[in-house]
């Protein structure tokens, strides 16, 4: 039986414009104006009326997509490479044209955008395991969209499809080969950028696979109540481990014991890392999924049981300094007494086992043992804000944009 899609085991937490501060408002506002061009016909985007509202007839079949350049499109390009932590300031909002589709392609109306820490290391010019954006390029990323034009036969318009080639735009064009028809049939479509999509495959891939843990192992998780961490904790829990985690107010802490993590540490608040990861893990640290980076991988590692594993997954602490080299502790004789095993982890490594991992996902949510948490912003306007707060731990739960 489908599962109810309105019961609290979705949660979800939505900040709109309208929601937003005085001051935060004016701050967003001044630095989407300042990414703009001068030109009054661009300042009318920020009037009373929201983009939103201004995308809302229905458009399918209309003359706007039948290859006219006069019709508004928002589009965010990186303006400059940060120096340090990303600003909003380092986008600027362009009008232009929608889109025609190639062949092989798909002309979409965004739906829903993601936000993920693995995107810092596109707007650097530094070397990545991702392919970065120039000066003046579209950012792109995760999203959902309805087909309104396709040059697939695989596709018709209506369709709601979700690709990793989403445009930071209202319209967008996508290959077609990237992309995967979605339905809500047993899970909101925004599922497909969460649990479904690549957080969940990221947290079951990192945890099951990399990991490799044994049952009654501890298994520490940094960002524990982000988009991975609090999938991953309750992974842990359903398979019979004891996941602790790390997060960054007491909020988030009490929400990841609610999955089912048995204790936590809020990092901002301690005073003593090592000594208090020592205090929730007594039995020490046999899996540690690394979120994170910074001064709590040095706990994790000073609290290594031997053969213990640790999974590098994100160095979202890294996000001021992305270009600097990492200094910390070195921990070669921590390894070497301990036989630890530290890897690098990347998603696509496991592709050839997606579809099992996704069964697996979507049984246990079905099933009530997956609980998922949304923050959720709404706009246009809103995507390089819900970028930044991401990286500064400022999300509760997987950073979502609603268009």
């Amino acid at each position: 039986m489908a599962r109810n899609l309105d019961c609290d085991a979705h949660r979800r937490h939505h900040i709109h414009p309208n929601t937003l501060s005085k001051s935060k408002t004016m701050f967003l506002r001044k630095a989407y104006y300042h990414g703009m061009q001068t030109d009054a016909s661009r300042s009318k985007w920020f009037g009373h009326q929201s983009l939103r509202d201004r995308t809302r007839p229905e458009y399918r079949g209309s003359r706007a997509f039948k290859g006219t350049a006069m019709a508004k499109n928002p589009s965010w390009v990186l303006r400059s490479y940060p120096s340090g932590m990303p600003t909003v300031g380092n986008w600027m909002l362009e009008d232009r044209p929608i889109p025609e589709p190639a062949e092989g392609e798909l002309l979409l109306k965004t739906l829903w955008l993601s936000v993920d820490p693995y995107m810092r290391g596109r707007i650097s010019p530094a070397k990545n395991y991702a392919a970065g954006f120039g000066l003046g390029d579209l950012i792109s990323g995760g999203g959902i969209g309805e087909v309104i034009s396709s040059g697939s036969s695989n596709f018709k318009p209506g369709d709601i499809v979700m690709s990793d080639y989403f445009g930071w735009q209202l319209f967008t064009t996508t290959p077609a080969s990237s992309a995967k028809v979605v339905t809500a049939t047993d899970a909101p479509v925004q599922a497909w950028l969460s649990y479904l999509g690549m957080p969940g495959l990221t947290a079951y891939f990192s945890l099951l696979k990399t990991g490799k843990p044994k049952e009654g192992e501890t298994v520490l998780i940094s960002a524990a109540s982000g988009a991975v961490g609090q999938i991953a904790g309750q992974i842990a829990r359903i398979k019979g481990l004891d996941p602790v985690a790390i997060v960054g107010t007491d909020a988030k802490l009490e929400w990841c014991k609610k999955l089912g993590y048995r204790q936590g540490i809020n990092h901002r608040t301690s005073t003593d890392l090592v000594a208090d990861v020592a205090a929730v893990c007594r039995n020490g640290v046999d899996v540690f999924i690394d979120n994170t980076a910074g001064p709590i991988h040095d706990a994790a590692m000073l609290n290594l049981n031997t053969f213990g594993r640790v999974v590098i997954v994100g160095t979202i602490a890294l996000a001021d300094r992305f270009d600097q080299p990492d200094i910390g502790l070195r921990h070669l004789r921590t390894t070497l007494i301990t036989r630890a095993r530290i890897e690098g982890f990347l998603l696509d490594d496991h592709e050839h086992e997606f579809e099992t991992a996704k069964a697996d996902l979507l049984s246990w949510y079905k099933q009530g043992l997956l609980e998922t948490k949304e923050d959720v912003v709404e706009g246009i306007e809103a995507v390089p804000y819900a970028f930044v707060r991401m990286l500064n731990g400022e999300n509760f739960g997987k950073q979502l944009i609603k268009l």
